[in-house]
């Protein structure tokens, strides 16, 4: 493999408006100047191309998240950065993605982009946040539905703290140290 040949998937899992598309399209940037393949599986595309048709009970949101964790396995498998910006709430529903990497041999690191709900609500970048407090929607991650925070996460970054450079930098010194650039 050429010396960026190397695939890895990097989750970025947190609350709705958490930054995560945010920090991973700054970051994709980044690797693809450095020469690096890269792809961003932004969840809210998934959902329409991939996953249209499936709702946002459990069942619904296991499913959508091993179907991206396979396309991502997929893509890092072949030489792929695959950068996944997904909220992903369930921690039995990550750790099997993680398990499926592992067991393929491709890098993965979950990355918890850790913007407390409050900062969510009022950056509210899809008006979701506005939409449950006016009671036109119920089962929003973090709020009236559950978001399970990872325990050990490879990395913790409080992207309400910094700046979406130095979340991504904070992301791709991880990737360094663990050999995965």
């Amino acid at each position: 493999m050429s010396e960026h040949g190397q695939g890895a998937t990097i989750w970025l899992t947190g609350l709705p408006s958490a930054g995560k598309t945010t920090i991973a399209r700054a970051l994709a940037r980044r690797l693809a100047e450095e020469g690096h393949r890269v792809e961003v599986l932004d969840g809210d595309e998934i959902r329409e191309f991939l996953s249209a048709g499936l709702g946002f009970g459990r069942e619904d949101r296991d499913t959508n998240v091993q179907r991206i964790g396979f396309v991502a396995e997929l893509l890092s498998s072949h030489g792929v950065k695959t950068l996944v910006p997904v909220i992903a709430p369930y921690a039995d529903s990550r750790e099997a993605v993680r398990k499926r990497h592992q067991a393929a041999g491709t890098g993965y690191v979950e990355i918890h982009v850790a913007t407390p709900v409050e900062v969510c609500s009022e950056r509210d970048v899809k008006g979701l946040y506005a939409k449950q407090a006016a009671g036109q929607l119920t089962g929003l991650t973090g709020v009236d539905d559950p978001y399970e925070e990872p325990v050990e996460p490879d990395l913790r970054i409080a992207a309400h703290e910094q700046s979406v450079a130095e979340s991504a930098d904070a992301v791709h010194a991880l990737l360094a140290a663990r050999g995965l650039l």
